[in-house]
């Protein structure tokens, strides 16, 4: 542990106050404190947080976020849902929830035209596009005899 925790004595030392005061302040949960043993120890967060100190704020969490469209030429209306559906229940199943990822499908009937768009946490993009290689890929029948580029 260190230094980086003070007892209830330093506490009571720095300001200027008797133990037993400080004690109260931990019981009445004016003064966040954790207990090892028999002792309490105090951050020094918390302290600041009794003396009302400001806190640092820490700087924005770095993120990584992706778009991806993926393009399907020579799809016929019904392997458009039936891929939009697959696709739709594969994110659905994703579990971090505090990162989710975006979906949206557009078919272009007269060009035959699929897209794909995907919006959020790069792990997730790369395993709904490696679900869409996979179900296209391996010819078990998904786009129904439909003819298209590996």
């Amino acid at each position: 542990m260190g230094n980086d925790m003070y007892s209830v004595e330093q506490v009571a030392d720095l300001l200027d106050l008797h133990v037993r005061t400080v004690r109260g302040y931990i019981r009445s949960g004016r003064l966040r404190a954790v207990r090892i043993g028999k002792q309490y120890r105090i951050a020094p967060a918390d302290l600041d947080a009794l003396l009302g100190r400001e806190q640092p704020t820490p700087g924005p969490r770095t993120t990584l976020e992706v778009s991806s469209i993926a393009q399907l030429d020579g799809v016929d209306r019904a392997a458009a849902d039936r891929l939009a559906t697959l696709v739709l229940a594969g994110v659905n199943t994703h579990r971090d929830g505090s990162r989710p990822l975006r979906v949206q499908t557009v078919y272009d009937e007269e060009r035959q035209r699929m897209k794909i768009v995907l919006i959020g946490d790069a792990y997730a993009t790369a395993e709904v596009l490696h679900l869409l290689d996979a179900v296209l890929t391996d010819g078990n029948g998904l786009l129904a005899g439909e003819t298209h580029g590996g």
